[in-house]
């Protein structure tokens, strides 16, 4: 019987930053490879391969997309075992843990032909700098889309009967957890299921909730409760032993879009714009929250001022990164010409002996 395969983004390009979940899958691995490399589309093959290797073993596998490249993978985790192999090198520069114990580096520089290499440096050199100017234009559009976000979110808390939220919060946890509590440490996993891509947001909500019974969906105005209430359930599954993976928001890394409960097989999201989501299988439930708002001409009028300049410096950050994207491409595909292909196959075997 074939193991399982999940989802989730390596990366999120967020308002401050990129964001990761690698060390804390780092700091729980029972083995881990890190693989170092020059920028690079080829470590992609090569982790497909591993994840492939586990599934048709029987183990769970967690993997880990590249946002810059649709099929293109950063990291494979296998969940029982604890084992992870991860480009360690780009786009966030990872370093082992435990060296010499369960952390392995592996080094793929010497894989590289030098003299093909030296024809390719100038015009790698030129690309990587317009690349970084483009992820720092992102980066820019991001924090002004964050402050425009959160002006929006003031304008809603303003006609928000909180009372109305407090009461379904207590309503939901009542339902989800009723008495249990069981006898055990609760295990907390963060995850990035999310992110801005040059194809616009994209997620991987339907993977991470494929295996679940009940999916609640939340729809509410931005600013009105919904991580806040995701949170409190999370820690209360927590505080009753529950194991709970949390999923961090792609633009404001504190807060969360999703939390899953795994025992109960049941999740919490927050299925707006721009992870919009209806009823799609059984099991799916919509949680209103939008009636909670109390109808207000002038700051609906407001809030929609606000919402129109706030997708206009997402649609900014979205030109960039696909500009970012397209050098990246550019950098990966003449590194990837210089490649020697004997050296890099002793260097996939030396891998491949060890799984």
């Amino acid at each position: 019987m074939n193991g399982t395969i999940t989802s989730y983004m390596s990366t999120a390009y967020t308002s401050e930053g990129i964001r990761h979940s690698y060390r804390e899958l780092l700091s729980e691995a029972s083995k881990a490879f890190l693989l170092k490399a020059p920028p690079t589309g080829a470590l992609s093959v090569l982790l497909r391969e591993i994840a492939q290797h586990y599934v048709k073993r029987g183990w769970d596998v967690e993997l880990f997309h590249d946002p810059l490249t649709p099929d293109g993978l950063d990291a494979v985790h296998v969940v029982k075992p604890g084992i992870l192999f991860v480009q360690a090198s780009h786009p966030v520069s990872l370093e082992p843990l435990h060296l010499g114990g369960a952390h392995r580096v592996v080094t793929f520089y010497e894989g590289y032909d030098e003299d093909r290499l030296r024809l390719q440096h100038g015009f790698i050199r030129e690309t990587a700098v317009r690349a970084e100017e483009a992820l720092g234009k992102t980066f820019a559009s991001l924090r002004r889309a964050k402050e425009l976000h959160d002006r929006w979110e003031e304008v809603n808390r303003a006609r928000m009967s909180w009372a109305l939220a407090d009461k379904l919060s207590s309503s939901l946890g009542e339902s989800l957890f009723g008495d249990l509590s069981l006898n055990k440490e609760s295990a907390v996993v963060n995850r990035y299921i999310g992110t801005l891509t040059a194809e616009g947001a994209q997620d991987f909500f339907n993977s991470v909730t494929k295996g679940l019974k009940r999916r609640l969906l939340i729809k509410a105005h931005p600013g009105t409760g919904k991580s806040t209430m995701m949170k409190k359930l999370g820690k209360q599954a927590e505080a009753r032993g529950l194991d709970v993976i949390y999923g961090w928001c792609a633009l404001d890394p504190g807060s969360v879009d999703l939390i899953v409960l795994p025992e109960l097989s049941v999740c919490v999201f927050d299925a707006t714009k721009p992870h919009e989501y209806g009823p799609e299988r059984e099991g799916d439930e919509i949680v209103d929250m939008l009636g909670m708002c109390r109808d207000d001409e002038e700051l609906e009028g407001k809030a929609a001022e606000i919402e129109a300049v706030y997708r206009e410096a997402m649609l900014d950050a979205r030109a960039y990164m696909n500009a970012h994207v397209r050098d990246i491409h550019a950098i990966r595909a003449r590194m990837d010409s210089a490649i020697d292909q004997e050296q890099w196959e002793k260097k996939i075997d030396s891998i491949r002996e060890q799984l």
